[in-house]
């Protein structure tokens, strides 16, 4: 079964809301004479980008992620991450109180180094964040779907993105082009976040095997079974 991970970075005034859908896929890939074993291939495909116009009151804005989320290829097998960094846990709540159709995971982001997890928040470093998006663009690992709405903007967004050291040593990720935003890149990368925190093992951090075709079908049978 294919895994859909969602990532919601809200807006404030001048910032859109944007809401990303990265699908997570499982494949077998070629025989290694070496290993006496298929190859697990796992890949991240970017589905879905949105921006909710400017002034959307925010409680539309959580009947549109809801709505979102309970599409019928992702009802029952996606897990949503939303920013509640800047506007409070108002917002998460009422998302919260909206019933989502996946498990809800509230993100603080921070300038950090370390993650960290507190009253049902969270606490996960900017760096993480985009340097874990950059990594899976450059290995190849997270393709953008062909004619993706807004996918060329966040391509420029993620152009745009440079480190600043402040004056105490810290690292700061933000945009250098004056009227860039940051909205896309922030949705995608939590997308992937969220991704990878449900499946920590997978190739990106290192490659997995299955020990024939068979196995592979075991694993895929074994999983639906868990979720009844």
């Amino acid at each position: 079964m294919d895994w859909y991970f969602v990532g919601v970075d809200f807006g404030q005034a001048s910032d859109f809301t944007v809401i990303a859908v990265v699908e997570r896929t499982e494949t077998t890939g070629a025989w290694d004479a070496a290993k006496f074993a298929f190859k697990k291939e796992v890949g991240l495909q970017l589905r879905y980008l949105e921006r909710i116009p400017l002034g959307t009151p925010y409680p539309e804005v959580v009947e549109r992620v809801v709505q979102v989320t309970r599409w019928p290829e992702l009802a029952g097998q996606c897990r949503l991450a939303v920013d509640g960094t800047g506007v409070g846990r108002s917002v998460v709540d009422l998302l919260r109180m909206a019933r989502p159709g996946c498990v809800l995971m509230a993100v603080n982001i921070t300038g950090g180094l370390m993650q960290t997890q507190e009253g049902g928040y969270y606490g996960v470093p900017k760096r993480d964040l985009i340097l874990g998006l950059q990594v899976l663009l450059q290995r190849g690992l997270l393709r953008i779907a062909a004619g993706l709405e807004h996918g060329k903007n966040l391509v420029k967004e993620m152009s745009a993105m440079q480190v600043k050291i402040s004056p105490a040593g810290h690292e700061q990720y933000a945009v250098w082009r004056e009227g860039t935003h940051d909205d896309l890149v922030f949705a995608v990368a939590i997308a992937c976040w969220n991704a990878q925190n449900a499946y920590p093992n997978d190739p990106a951090g290192g490659e997995q095997w299955w020990t024939n075709r068979h196995q592979a079908d075991a694993a895929r049978i074994f999983r639906k079974k868990d979720k009844k």
